[in-house]
């Protein structure tokens, strides 16, 4: 019985310095092939998954906006949307005379404001895609 209790005594202590002990740590020379380290390189394909690697788009100008919009059917809720993207829709009260097709916001009335935004689109001269 003594002999157990002096094994126990002697085996505890060591399987609690055992447990606390930190995980090893990486070996001190990383390993090499022909005296130069490993290097770890990213593969060369796109991040994106499925995806076929094009060149970033062009931002298009407020004017390519305006006629992508005139592509869709006219005087429906989807091409005043599309414009009201290009600008935020802002409705005054009292809105001034429309000089630009930035002052098209300020219409209160939806069918106006498309009216409006397809009189300006109308006058844009055709431009290269």
């Amino acid at each position: 019985m003594r002999q157990i209790i002096l094994a126990l005594a002697l085996l505890c202590p060591a399987a609690v310095f055992a447990q606390t002990t930190p995980p090893p740590a990486a070996p001190a020379n990383p390993p090499t092939v022909g005296d130069k380290p490993l290097v770890q390189v990213d593969s060369k394909k796109p991040k994106a998954a499925g995806k076929k690697s094009e060149a970033p788009a062009k931002p298009q100008s407020i004017a390519q906006k305006l006629q992508a919009c005139q592509d869709i059917d006219d005087a429906t809720k989807d091409r005043l949307n599309c414009y009201d993207a290009i600008f935020k829709p802002t409705p005054k009260p009292k809105p001034p005379a429309a000089k630009g097709v930035n002052d098209c916001r300020f219409l209160k009335e939806e069918d106006e404001r498309l009216t409006c935004y397809n009189g300006f689109a109308d006058k844009i001269p055709k431009l290269p895609k």
